[in-house]
């Protein structure tokens, strides 16, 4: 079923290599943070409905919620703090 959903959005799969959790770390943190704060808080009527709700929820995340490791501000506060400082 993922597989349909991925060539859906011309997605290519990428999995880490076996017994090695670390490869992408990254990835499986943010995925992880999807699962727990998007996927199972809804449920979706369509594609489309899901593609909205995604692009809400990206939205969000980005310039809403406030991320730990970036001292408690959004993503968008902290680049454009980064740039004014680049900037001054």
């Amino acid at each position: 079923k993922i597989d349909n959903i991925l060539e859906a959005f011309n997605i290519e799969r990428s999995l880490s290599r076996k017994g090695n959790p670390y490869d992408n770390a990254v990835s499986e943190a943010t995925n992880k943070i999807l699962k727990v704060e998007f996927i199972y808080q809804n449920t979706f009527e369509s594609l489309e409905d899901l593609e909205l709700q995604l692009a809400e929820y990206i939205y969000w995340y980005n310039h809403i919620r406030i991320h730990g490791s970036l001292g408690y501000i959004s993503p968008i506060e902290y680049r454009n703090r980064a740039s004014f400082d680049l900037a001054a």
